[in-house]
């Protein structure tokens, strides 16, 4: 009975070490997988994404594609599900490195002039590679949006409401952000469906400025001068997130209030005013 007492402890260590070594084995071995999934996937998309460049969305063949990644087509299918699934991939691929590229820009003292470098970048991204900016812009399916294509629009609604917060923003924020990134997407489409030795070098620019005009005011106002009542009701709006001197009933009530003034005929109108 004693021996057994002693020899019994190391026998369940000696068990739990082989246990502990299995689960070590386990888990070093789905690293492992998890490792070459991302590797294939990674090449596979930038692959892909060569080919859209080279060839357009017609190049990007399950069979290119795998030749091209050094992977069976198998793998494809597994990773991404179909032909449609891979190309959302390069977008989202592509839309990351845009991304990282306008995070880049320093911002300056001039929301403005800051919007004006972004609508730059823009058209550069989409004249630089014509394929993919279609895809990104031209090819998603109604009502669906990937989340770096919503990203990449609430970068430019914070960019808005930096000119809304300087007192330079003529009309509602969404509005704003909606105009712009119509305009900047239609100018961006149409110079790529034109050749290039035809394009109209004054296009972009010309978009541009119709664009920042409709939305927004020449310069800030004076201290001394009496703002006009939509133009003080879309700067107060932006800067009213970053007041804590309301209860959040509150601010929705002002915000509200806001939204009336900055567009009295919208349909949150809900009736007309007397005196």
């Amino acid at each position: 009975m004693e021996r057994e007492d002693v020899i019994a402890p190391d026998a369940n260590r000696d068990a739990n070490h082989d246990a502990n070594r299995d689960r070590d084995g386990n888990r070093d071995a789905n690293r492992d997988r998890d490792g070459s999934r991302d590797g294939n996937r990674d090449r596979i998309v930038t692959a892909a994404a060569r080919l859209l460049s080279e060839g357009g969305p017609d190049a990007v063949s399950t069979r290119a594609v795998s030749s091209a990644a050094g992977v069976q087509p198998p793998t494809i299918y597994r990773l991404f599900g179909d032909k449609q699934g891979l190309l959302d991939a390069v977008v989202a691929h592509g839309f990351t490195e845009y991304l990282s590229s306008k995070t880049a820009e320093e911002p300056t003292d001039d929301p403005v002039a800051d919007l004006r470098a972004g609508w730059d970048l823009h058209i550069g991204l989409g004249l630089a590679n014509p394929a993919l900016y279609s895809l990104m812009y031209g090819g998603h399916r109604p009502g669906a949006s990937s989340p770096a294509s919503v990203a990449a629009f609430e970068m430019l609604a914070r960019l808005i409401g930096r000119i809304a917060e300087a007192g330079r923003l003529a009309i509602p924020e969404e509005r704003a952000a909606a105009l712009v990134h119509a305009a900047g997407c239609g100018t961006t489409l149409t110079l790529i469906a034109t050749p290039e030795d035809r394009r109209d070098p004054e296009l972009s620019r010309t978009a541009r400025e119709a664009a920042i005009a409709a939305i927004t005011t020449d310069a800030p106002a004076p201290a001394s001068a009496e703002p006009g009542p939509v133009a003080a009701a879309v700067t107060l709006r932006a800067a009213l997130p970053r007041t804590d001197a309301l209860t959040a009933s509150e601010r929705g009530l002002l915000r509200e209030w806001l939204d009336r003034i900055a567009d009295p005929a919208a349909p949150h109108r809900h009736r007309a005013e007397t005196l």
